[in-house]
């Protein structure tokens, strides 16, 4: 599925609308947000992308702000990441080009219990978000080779846990969001294994997660209320995997190319 080639940005200025099937269900994103016109949408997935390929990044972690920055927990920056992968990708009218493919794990619409794993394109990434930035994760080379063939395999789906909570543990057996599912995914292709047993203790020895600070009505009562929301598995501080926590662990252990942001 994938192919190694050069990645010249001209490359990526291919048309998005005729990619674009409409915006996905975004998870996190708010529906019928529409501070950002389609032109600010189109731009900005064009500079992460232009960024993205004047590095020579075939595999990122990109991250995006789905809720208004005001109700975030204190420490946490964005609320959904993905991979992008440089791709060879089919337009509506058959033409084949190349660009980058998001590979998301997303709240079912009207279950928000339960997440899929999608594919879509920058311009759906983007949509419905409530700032035009976002944090971004470079692997190096070889750690980039080793997730391409994580998520061209039958690995991929394996690493993936449908029961959604928001606050899911980084090393839940019980739940999984965004995050979590792409912190299996990427110690999965660091330690070259699928074995939930081996991950979980692999995580639990080198990864630090983010405690989230949530008011003790809310957490008490939240799951009662709110579909996506499961605090009790944690038994006492809440802590789960942020972009932040991410970004952290390549740092600490010299895994990534580049960490930056990027803003529109």
């Amino acid at each position: 599925m994938f192919k190694k080639y050069s990645l010249p940005f001209l490359a990526l200025l291919f048309p998005y609308l005729a990619i674009a099937q409409g915006f996905s269900n975004q998870g996190d994103a708010t529906e019928n947000n529409d501070q950002y016109t389609a032109e600010q949408l189109i731009s900005f997935s064009k500079k992460v992308e232009k960024s993205l390929a004047e590095r020579g990044a075939r595999v990122a972690i990109v991250s995006r702000v789905g809720r208004p920055e005001s109700e975030l927990p204190e420490g946490v920056k964005y609320t959904h990441v993905a991979f992008w992968v440089y791709s060879d990708i089919t337009a509506q009218d058959g033409r084949k080009l190349k660009g980058y493919q998001v590979y998301n794990l997303y709240q079912r619409e009207g279950q928000k219990n339960i997440s899929d794993l999608i594919s879509d394109f920058p311009l759906d990434f983007y949509a419905g978000v409530y700032s035009l930035k976002s944090g971004v994760i470079i692997p190096k080379p070889s750690l980039q080779e080793k997730l391409l063939q994580i998520i061209d395999s039958s690995d991929y789906r394996k690493l993936h846990n449908s029961n959604y909570s928001v606050v899911a543990k980084m090393d839940s057996e019980r739940y999984q969001n965004c995050t979590g599912f792409t912190l299996n995914v990427l110690f999965s292709a660091i330690y070259g294994t699928s074995d939930r047993a081996q991950l979980t203790a692999n995580k639990r020895t080198y990864f630090k997660p983010q405690a989230i600070k949530i008011g003790s009505v809310k957490r008490v009562l939240g799951s009662m209320f709110v579909q996506d929301f499961f605090p009790e598995e944690h038994g006492g501080e809440i802590k789960t995997a942020t972009y932040s926590t991410i970004a952290n662990f390549m740092k600490d252990y010299d895994l990534g190319k580049e960490i930056y942001e990027i803003e529109i």
